[in-house]
């Protein structure tokens, strides 16, 4: 799905490709500021480079951003400002949010070695489920070549993308082997399938069975072609013990209604959280301590952790703490006023 398509009627929106500085500089940012304590041993920060070309967006220049509290006159600039915001947003451990990320996805790339061409990987669009260790689960028939493929060498990758439309999103990467589910596991692992695919009436063909991809290593990476690069690697044992945050089964109605009913509210929030007066604002989705958007600014799309004020408990308690937010950012904006 093209991600602009659940944007707000005349949001201003930049060209897909090439994405603004701004854009390219904000996008991998939640990730990669965390890098060095996911993976403190293989990975140390690439240190970010000023130059006079990153500072798009003075308050001179730009009347419509907020000025900040900490910039009397307003006159640090949104970037500044916007940067500012994210380093300190609250957000989830690096394992728990890439198991949690992964447990939502539903399709990936699945790379075999190829027996038609040896030597060479063999690419392959699959749907998949998780079970309830993280492993992947994959419904695959006798005659699919990725089938025969791993008939040869169980060993493959998984390739899974948070946003397909977005090459600076968040990527990872399941290495491990593919092998059969036990007659012990399948009723589980069918249910656990279904759950994500409930249109999925062929996996019950006799020509279809279950494979799980017991990893050996997970890996992600965001800010791909930008300024921040990040990356990171769990191995097995840490990837298991992680915990699929319990609030993010509930991101999609969460949003879904956010973005139906209360747009104009959601901008509000971002505006208030930011203290930079965006152009439209969409909720992507939720978790227990905060909410990622899809917000507009000077026609640049940036992508932005909003947190909450403290961890959410359940569902109710969401909306508890958006309407909290929602009071503080309309209070905030009577004062202004």
């Amino acid at each position: 799905m093209n991600p602009f398509l659940l944007t707000p009627v005349g949001a201003r929106l930049a060209p897909v490709a090439p994405p603004s500085t701004l854009s390219r500089l904000l996008l991998p940012l939640h990730l990669q500021t965390r890098r060095a304590h996911a993976c403190p041993t293989r990975h140390s920060p690439i240190p970010h480079r000023r130059s006079s070309s990153y500072r798009l967006f003075a308050s001179s220049s730009a009347p419509q951003m907020a000025a900040p509290a900490d910039a009397p006159g307003g006159s640090a600039d949104a970037f500044e400002v916007i940067r500012a915001h994210q380093a300190k947003a609250a957000r989830l451990p690096p394992v728990e949010e890439i198991r949690t990320m992964l447990d939502k996805s539903v399709r990936g790339v699945l790379a075999t070695h190829s027996q038609e061409h040896v030597g060479y990987p063999s690419g392959s669009m699959v749907d998949f489920a998780c079970d309830q260790d993280g492993s992947p689960i994959l419904a695959v028939s006798s005659l699919a070549v990725h089938s025969k493929n791993l008939s040869g060498s169980t060993k493959c990758s998984l390739l899974v993308a948070k946003d397909p439309e977005d090459r600076t999103d968040t990527v990872i990467t399941v290495y491990g082997d593919a092998t059969p589910v036990s007659d012990e596991e399948k009723d589980a692992v069918r249910s656990a399938y279904l759950r994500r695919h409930p249109e999925a009436f062929w996996v019950d063909f006799g020509d279809f069975r279950f494979l799980h991809i017991k990893p050996k290593a997970v890996r992600y990476v965001s800010g791909v072609a930008t300024a921040l690069l990040g990356s990171g690697e769990f191995s097995p044992a840490e990837f298991k013990e992680a915990k699929v945050d319990p609030i993010s089964q509930f991101s999609a109605p969460i949003t879904g209604h956010m973005n139906k009913d209360h747009a104009d509210d959601t901008k509000l929030i971002v505006q208030h959280s930011t203290n930079v007066k965006v152009d439209f604002a969409h909720m992507l989705d939720v978790d227990s301590l905060g909410i990622n958007v899809k917000a507009g600014y000077d026609g640049s799309v940036l992508k932005l952790r909003i947190p909450f004020s403290r961890r959410a408990q359940d569902r109710k308690d969401v909306k508890t703490l958006i309407v909290e937010m929602l009071q503080a950012a309309k209070a905030s904006s009577s004062h202004v006023e």
